[in-house]
Formats: structure tokens, C-alpha cells, sequence
């Protein structure tokens, strides 16, 4: 039988105390950080999990939330108040029409090889476009596709998710969305391609989502 007093040495702190464990290493990092990441930084037999789970509840109405971001979790403004960071955000590059338009198609479609990049587009996409994209840790590399040449796909990241304060990509807005946002018309401009379904509702590409993603 094991000694109590050696078992006390591993005793987890009480969940109020991992609380504050979890909003400080959130607080202080500015990736998103996964559950596996909290359980290596934090003391032997702590349950990040459950101690997120009480954090979330605890900040929500708060002006910053703990928000899921894909597989991990961030503290960050609540979205109701972006509005007041607006002056505090810096644009360090302006993504071209192309760029945009490439990683809108990646976002609905994922993951998608770039022939079928190429074929929703119409037009072929440079290497400095899928380039420019990977750098700003906005895309990366997904499974090979199971056909012939097994060609690489292309899948939104994390970074993506983030920056647009969404949970999944499955979160994405659809078309009735985009309109009640005023991002496109009833009439789509002429040589719009439909990018697919997103919850239920059909995708266009175009001028819809080049602004939806800040040109």
C-alpha cells in the first residue's frame, strides 16, 4: 500500500488555482494554446480541460472571452467590442485579388488540390500567391489527395481562424450572410463563380469574397 505521504507529493492544486494557472499562461501567450501544450506547462495531475471550462464560463459577458480556436484556446476581445481596437490595428500587407480569391476558395473547400484551385478560379494561381498566403500562416499543407500524382491539398490554418475570430471553418458565413452584411448584391456581378455550401447556403466567390476578407 502506498505511502499517503508520498501521494500527497502529487496532489494536483485545488481547480480554483489551476483557474488562475490557465488564464495566466493565456493572458501571456499570444498563440493560441492546445490542451496538450497547458497539461506539459502545467504541475503534475492538473485537469486543464475542466479548468478551461470553468474559465470560459467565468469570463463570458466579460469584454474579452476565452474563445476556442480550432483545436486550441486564446483570450481575446469580446467581438461586439472589436470595434474599439480598430485604431490599435496595424495593416502590414494588403492581399491582392488573387490572393483573396485563392484563399477563399481554400476556406470553403477545403482541402482543395490547386488544379481545383485553378478550375474554380478560371485562371491559373501563381506560386508567389500560394506563397504569400503560407507565410502570412494563413494556409498550409493538408493530406495528399488519393488519385493520380497523389497532389498535395491545401487546408486554412489555425492562424486563419484567429485572425477572423472564428471557432471552425465551419463557421465561415454563407450567402444570406454576405448579403445581410451588404457584402454582395441580389444579382451577382457578371462571371461569379459559386465556391459551394457553407451551412446550407451557397458560396460566391468574386467581389463577395474579396470583401469579406478585407480588400
Amino acid at each position: 500500500m502506498a505511502d499517503p505521504r508520498e501521494q500527497s507529493l502529487f496532489e494536483a492544486p485545488p481547480m480554483g488555482e489551476q483557474e488562475r494557472m490557465v488564464e495566466a499562461i493565456l493572458f501571456a501567450t499570444a498563440e493560441p494554446m492546445t490542451v496538450v501544450e497547458l497539461v506539459r506547462r502545467m504541475p503534475h495531475g492538473c485537469d486543464p480541460a475542466e479548468a478551461l471550462a470553468r474559465l470560459r464560463k467565468r469570463y463570458e459577458g466579460r469584454g474579452v472571452n476565452v474563445t476556442r480556436v480550432g483545436d486550441a484556446w486564446a483570450i481575446r476581445t469580446a467581438p461586439d467590442l472589436g470595434f474599439l481596437m480598430q485604431k490599435e490595428t496595424v495593416e502590414t500587407r494588403k492581399l491582392s485579388r488573387a490572393a483573396i480569391e485563392t484563399l477563399a476558395i481554400i476556406a470553403y473547400h477545403q482541402p482543395v488540390t490547386r488544379a481545383e484551385i485553378e478550375e474554380i478560379r478560371g485562371v491559373s494561381v501563381s506560386r508567389g500567391t500560394i506563397d504569400q498566403l503560407i507565410e502570412m500562416d494563413w494556409i498550409g499543407l493538408g493530406r495528399r489527395k488519393m488519385t493520380p500524382g497523389r497532389p498535395v491539398t491545401f487546408v486554412v490554418t489555425q492562424g486563419f481562424l484567429d485572425h477572423f475570430g472564428l471557432e471552425s471553418a465551419r463557421d465561415l458565413p454563407g450567402l444570406k450572410e454576405l448579403r445581410a452584411a451588404g457584402l454582395l448584391d441580389n444579382r451577382p456581378p457578371p462571371g461569379m463563380a459559386v465556391l459551394g455550401q457553407a451551412g446550407g447556403d451557397e458560396v460566391a466567390e468574386d467581389v463577395g469574397q474579396a470583401e469579406l476578407f478585407g480588400e
